[in-house]
């Protein structure tokens, strides 16, 4: 049934250029509630000890000449991946409910990326991967493109570039894989035996072009210019799910096809992240522009993952599988606020104009979930960001000590910027420079805006929040779900 969240989604896709715009919203609605539905009973009825492997789902001859299939499998690693896309999707399209401008291409756009991400994560076949992976790239530019905001053209442009760049690299180290082993099936290729010499080459170049979406430093740049451009739903999308495409790709297919490639490379992975955890930490406390905070700090919370799976213990990568289910659902709700809920009523994002709105009063539900928000982002105990960073640092304290200590440096920053931003934004001490009536926000007058948050909105963030705190409160559910599936994986042994 898995499989089905893929055509059910990509079907929405297709009926949003068919039906009139009075239907769009509802049928994107639908599509991605069906697919986190599926998600959740594959969580449910799936027993444990089937996730452990990944198991086969659907395999059907595509391309035989050249051995291609249209083969797709499950574990509890892609499992999860797959329910934080439901989840994300259907937040955003959520958020994305008042949406007047091109209703039914942007829903389209929307549809297709998340179609794309659960290709990704279900595909066992290394060209079906590779095309579902570029597939994403093309909706995202005209999500941004045509729907963003600042920048949007440079956004947008940058983004497709680096993540063509990225693609390329990709591209040669499945070549030089099917080359070598003859075959794209991900199963017969984690068991074949590459040579050394070919392994230190072809895992570098392949994972370097998956961690180029993952946002890795220094070749991060793209993130938060991509970010602050999108579109609100544009934001949620990148950062819950699209960066996360990097992450998985390079533990599914780099790690795992050339595992003495990796032994010769994680140093070099490790002391990435571990730049990458406290530069961006640093640039977010020099942001005025809250998008700009939030993107960064994307990127400090991605460079856990890549040190998780770096440290290359069972416990540090079921950790960094953890924190993407996290920091999908955390960052997600972080720009929800930023960019909907704040920026749609006082058109600005500008922390120091913020400052003098008094914003906790005149929208108390936007202040109330921006600090859910921002306490999860900071791994405050009781929610997904604590349960997943610490289970990080613990499994790689045993192989990078040193590492998990100027981590800790890191994760001071993260507090650090995520404070001003809240303090700023929603509790700031400014004099505002027009005096405002009680309990209402400084609105343009040409604007037609709502001033309270929408029914639609409450819904997004309650659904964002109540997942970030159940996760942070039994981490057992999923991990239980993916130690066994990455225990299975080659490289660790």
């Amino acid at each position: 049934m898995i499989a089905w969240t893929i055509y059910i989604t990509f079907a929405g896709a297709v009926l949003l250029l068919l039906l009139p715009r009075a239907f769009a919203r509802w049928i994107a609605l639908l599509a991605t509630i069906a697919g986190l539905a599926l998600g959740l009973i594959a969580l449910v009825r799936t027993p444990v000890a089937d996730l452990a492997h990944f198991t086969t789902i659907v395999r059907v001859p595509w391309v035989p000449g050249l051995g291609m299939n249209y083969h797709l499998a499950i574990d509890g690693v892609s499992l999860t991946m797959v329910l934080v896309t439901g989840l994300s999707a259907v937040s955003t399209v959520l958020f994305s409910w008042d949406v007047e401008h091109r209703q039914n291409e942007f829903f389209f756009w929307l549809l297709l990326v998340v179609a794309g991400c659960y290709g990704v994560f279900l595909s066992a076949d290394l060209f079906l991967f590779f095309a579902f992976y570029e597939l994403v790239i093309v909706p995202k530019y005209f999500l941004i493109a045509v729907f963003g905001s600042t920048n949007k053209e440079y956004g947008a442009m940058k983004l497709t570039l680096y993540s063509f760049f990225g693609g390329m690299l990709v591209f040669i180290g499945i070549l030089s894989a099917y080359v070598t082993a003859g075959s794209l099936d991900l199963n017969q290729l984690s068991q074949f035996q590459f040579s050394p010499q070919l392994q230190s080459w072809a895992f570098p170049v392949l994972f370097l072009g998956f961690a180029v979406l993952a946002g890795i430093w220094p070749l991060h740049t793209w993130a938060p210019t991509g970010h602050v451009a999108a579109p609100t739903a544009g934001s949620m999308l990148l950062a819950g799910i699209v960066m996360k495409l990097g992450s998985y790709a390079g533990l599914r297919v780099a790690m795992n096809l050339f595992p003495q490639g990796f032994q010769m490379w994680s140093k070099w992975i490790v002391f990435l992240a571990v730049v990458g955890i406290v530069y961006a930490a640093a640039a977010a406390l020099r942001q005025r522009d809250l998008k700009f905070v939030i993107g960064y700090s994307s990127v400090s919370h991605m460079g856990f993952v890549l040190l998780g799976l770096a440290a290359a213990t069972a416990l540090s990568v079921s950790g960094a599988v953890l924190q993407m289910f996290s920091h999908g659902v955390i960052a997600a709700l972080l720009f929800a606020v930023a960019g909907r809920m704040i920026y749609r009523r006082t058109h600005t994002r500008e922390l120091d104009e913020l400052a003098g709105m008094n914003l906790n009063r005149a929208l108390p539900f936007a202040a109330f979930t921006f600090v859910i928000a921002s306490a999860a982002s900071m791994c405050i105990p009781g929610f997904s960001g604590f349960a997943a960073e610490i289970t990080i640092l613990i499994g790689a304290w045993r192989t990078y000590p040193l590492a998990v200590w100027i981590t800790g440096a890191g994760m001071v920053l993260v507090a650090a910027f995520t404070l001003r931003a809240l303090k700023q934004s929603f509790f700031g001490e400014a004099e505002p420079s027009v005096q405002l009536q009680e309990g209402r926000v400084a609105l343009d007058p040409d604007w037609n805006e709502q001033q309270s948050i929408t029914a639609a909105e409450k819904c997004g963030a309650c659904l964002l929040m109540f997942t970030t705190v159940a996760v942070g409160l039994y981490p057992k559910l999923l991990l239980d779900r993916i130690m066994p599936a990455v225990e299975a994986m080659r490289f660790l042994k």
